[in-house]
């Protein structure tokens, strides 16, 4: 984006932040820029286009220059303040939601211009011209300039602090950092009741936050901040801003709104002004909000009316005296019978004590090369930060720790997975280009590579450990194939697990099809086998007669014996547990050390966003379908309201006169008093008796025996019925290629990547598919899911919308990932993720079992992060 057009573009914004040559010093080149890009973002009317990449990738290169451009400690907050609004301005629902985002950002940088135009610039001073000297005549002695007199000092008094009088906040009194101890894990250890005040019941109280040691306790960090240091007068109060503010409740009152919603409002004062905060559907503060009660509130403030207000801010009784400490207060997650001033004297206590002693395992190289604070240090200024800028630094340190030995680990896995031998195959070309000829199609570019990529490895005497991603449809089943005919070909055998009946039953029949020609010997093995069947193909396994075993956890169950298993294919791999994975592996085949090592492919139609891939599976190489086959048609998205639902019965009804067929998807099995959703069960009898009388509905969800699911799946397979009631159950496995409508009820119950899952059940034949969504709720983030889904086919896309709402934590589960938990960092930060990925891989390199002394620390860290997490493959 060139200056020029920016200087170029005019708005109603730029009416509120004047352009002149004062205002850019003043504001810096970063805020001139930020300014700029605002201005042109209104203009383009909130689309996210006024940088190329959106304003999130504006707001990664921004915050920097910002904070090195920073005048004072109010600088550095509005920085992060700005930053956090930038980075997430994308998920914003809407242009009305963005434009109110950028009014409060321009609303605020009017504030710092205001601020920093009441003194003259030192700029301006410095290039004063000097006033000419005054002329002394001859005989006249230039007098000196008279200095004032010395006044004594009067002493201050105390400022009365009254109810609602505002008090200007003193000097901070910055807390010293802790000096330099030696190292005391033992003491660290201790039980909690170690410290002075903290006896059993309070321990008892901790131990709800997961708190047994000083050291546990130590990282439990602040949920958030109030920043005392920063606090305003309410007359000040500017719209948009993020404040917290110190008053007393004048009254407080509830009502009902025509929605029957409770409503309750306090009036609270600080001697300046008033403001309004309410909350909704919280009745029981009428009695905790009383009047005369001083509180400390923060949150957004909005506007109702022309009135500033505050609209659901936190609120905590005032227990401290922050004007005159004017600090910055950190607020801890609290359990029952444990009050915030509780929590933070004694964290106050574990601080002083104790942080000092916390042993560094970070090296001194890493720390000085990347200029970052002491262990000791950041845990100090994270629970009591000085200042925002040490708050950052220290936030900046312990987000790095987590993804250093987030990377350590993988590194680790990896080390230890390719030091052990495998098994090098002889590859038959020969029989792989009959499977290709036998196919009624060509591979794309796409399979060919991922392909070649398989066979490479499988070569090798070091085992393979491969992610193949793909989207719904791309084909990852034929690459599977290959690999296993390589494996069966070799003389040795191959086993691909699948989570669900369905999926393994269709993957055999996919398979026998494809292998059967090539002379190679197959297997079904579930929980749903016969008894004699399973003995038989038990003992066909351990002889090597069947070559290819396809099946679910059954597969891994103790009775089963390989001959000799050499590659192990793992489905919807994030469906399994870290267990399930490693005792697949420990089917294999015994290599040159004694120990089973096969080689393993694990594929996943849960496209990960590739930085979060690098850090999930950092571990594995990595494999992707980037290209769908040719011919496969667009499914087009509908998202209607749940008003609009006979718009869909009637389009469904329209779509099986031409004889096709259609899923309708709910998130429930059955009713529940906990949850307001529809359920299959109920809404089955309903459909059936009500609204296709005339037409075959059936049912299949998780609570029906196998044999009853697979009766249901084959019947709809077979057009026995027209319509398939069903709940999550089929969200993978299922090829009907007759099918073109997928109706889904309380699709914002759903995650992006699951509904695009659901969405790739049809659209499997040659007919144009349709997908239709129906919330029944309808918040901003549901919203901005499902106009997600209507906007794209490309699950990768997707992926990565999904990881934006929902974050690393929801978007995969700790139990599936196999990932320690992480506190403070987010594998969203590319920046950081790169820079502990860069240290990580360099240090590897030059001691890869971390046995120098001087990594004897971090070796113990690497430990005591991954011993939650298990394996990551």
């Amino acid at each position: 984006m060139r200056d020029e057009e920016l200087r170029n573009e005019g708005s109603e914004r730029s009416k509120l932040i004047p352009h002149s040559s004062s205002l850019t010093y003043l504001m810096g080149r970063a805020f001139t820029r930020l300014e700029r890009v605002l201005n042109l973002e209104t203009q383009q009317g909130y689309q996210n286009k006024a940088v190329v990449g959106g304003i999130r990738q504006f707001a990664v290169f921004w915050v920097g220059q910002a904070r090195e451009e920073a005048m004072d400690e109010a600088d550095r907050a509005l920085v992060e303040q700005v930053a956090e609004v930038l980075m997430g301005y994308g998920r914003l629902p809407g242009a009305e939601a963005r434009r109110k985002a950028l009014d409060s950002l321009t609303a605020r940088l009017k504030v710092r211009q205001e601020r920093l135009g009441k003194s003259p610039s030192p700029t301006k001073q410095a290039h004063r011209q000097p006033r000419p000297a005054r002329e002394v005549k001859r005989g006249q002695v230039k007098k000196s300039p008279r200095r004032p007199e010395r006044l004594p000092k009067p002493k201050q008094k105390a400022p009365t602090k009254t109810p609602d009088t505002f008090v200007e906040p003193e000097k901070p009194q910055i807390k010293p950092l802790p000096p330099s101890a030696e190292p005391d894990p033992e003491g660290l250890s201790q039980p909690v009741t170690a410290l002075s005040g903290v006896g059993p019941k309070l321990a008892e109280k901790l131990q709800r936050l997961n708190v047994a040691t000083v050291w546990e306790l130590l990282y439990v960090f602040p949920r958030r901040y109030d920043d005392y240091t920063l606090m305003k007068p309410i007359k000040d109060l500017a719209y948009g801003e993020q404040v917290t503010i110190i008053g007393t409740i004048w009254e407080t009152r509830a009502r009902r709104t025509r929605a029957n919603q409770i409503v309750v409002q306090s009036v609270i004062s600080d001697g300046t002004a008033t403001i309004q905060a309410t909350w909704f559907n919280q009745r029981w503060l009428v009695d905790k909000l009383k009047s005369g009660m001083q509180v400390v509130i923060s949150g957004k403030v909005d506007q109702y009316l022309g009135r500033l207000v505050f609209n659901s801010p936190e609120w905590e009784p005032l227990e401290m005296d922050p004007l005159q400490t004017r600090r910055i207060v950190p607020v801890y997650p609290l359990t029952e019978g444990l009050s915030s001033k509780r929590m933070r004297a004694v964290m106050d206590t574990a601080v002083t004590r104790w942080s000092r002693h916390i042993p560094d395992p970070l090296p001194e190289s890493i720390r000085k090369r990347r200029d970052f604070y002491s262990l000791p240090q950041a845990v100090q200024q994270i629970h009591f930060p000085a200042t925002q800028d040490s708050l950052h630094h220290a936030r900046q340190r312990l987000i790095f720790d987590e993804l250093f030995l987030l990377q350590l680990g993988m590194q680790g896995q990896r080390h230890k997975w390719q030091s052990q031998p495998g098994i090098p195959l002889v590859i038959d070309e020969e029989a792989l280009s009959q499977f290709r000829a036998s196919l009624p199609y060509q591979l794309t570019d796409a399979q060919n590579r991922v392909v070649n990529e398989i066979i490479t490895d499988m070569r090798q005497e070091i085992p393979m450990n491969r992610l193949l991603q793909g989207d719904v449809g791309s084909g990852k089943t034929v690459v599977a194939a290959a690999a296993m005919i390589v494996a069966a070909k070799a003389g040795t055998q191959a086993a691909l697990m699948a989570p669900t009946e369905i999926l393994a039953e269709q993957h055999y029949q996919g398979l026998r099809q494809l292998l059967a020609p090539l002379g190679i010997t197959t297997c079904l093995l579930t929980g749903s086998t016969p008894a004699a069947e399973k003995e038989q193909i038990y003992a066909d396994l351990a002889s090597g007669q069947i070559q290819i075993a396809i099946g679910t956890h059954a597969l891994i169950q103790e009775a089963v014996t390989y001959s000799r298993l050499a590659l192990a294919v793992i489905d919807e791999q994030h469906r399994f547990g870290v267990d399930q994975r490693q005792a697949l592996r420990e089917k294999g085949a015994k290599t040159a050390n004694g120990k089973p090592n096969p080689h393993l492919l694990v594929m996943s139609a849960t496209p990960i966003p590739r930085t979060l891939a690098l850090s999930l599976y950092g571990d594995l190489d990595l494999s992707i379908l980037d290209e769908m086959p040719p011919g496969r048609q667009e499914i087009k998205t509908r998202w209607l309201r749940h008003s609009e639902r006979e718009r869909a019965y009637a389009f469904i009804r329209g779509q099986i006169e031409r004889k096709r067929q259609a899923y309708i998807i709910y998130p429930l099995v059955e009713e529940s008093d906990k949850v307001d959703a529809k359920a299959a069960v109920a809404e089955y009898e309903r459909l059936q008796n009500e609204v296709f009388s005339n037409l075959k509905v059936g049912l299949v969800h998780g609570r029906l025996k196998s044999r009853e699911k697979e009766a249901a799946m084959q019947a709809f397979k077979q057009g026995e019925t027209d319509i398939l009631v069903a709940t999550s159950v089929i969200e993978v496995g299922v090829d009907v290629p007759n099918s073109t409508v997928m109706l889904i009820e309380g699709a914002n119950r759903f995650g992006l990547a699951q509904l695009h899952q659901f969405r790739g059940r049809v659209g499997r034949g040659e007919h144009q598919s349709y997908c239709i969504l129906i919330s029944d709720a309808e918040t901003a983030v549901a919203e901005e899911r499902l106009q997600a889904l209507e906007q794209t086919n490309d699950g990768f896309q997707l992926a990565e919308k999904d990881l934006e709402i929902r974050g690393p934590g929801e978007f995969f589960g700790r139990r599936q990932s196999g990932l320690p938990e992480l506190h403070l960092a987010s594998l969203l930060d590319v920046h950081m993720l790169e820079m502990a990925q860069t240290e990580a891989a360099d240090l590897f390199a030059a001691d890869p079992m971390l046995e120098q002394e001087e990594h004897r620390l971090l070796k113990e860290s690497v430990a005591k992060f991954w011993e939650q997490a298990g394996d990551v493959s």
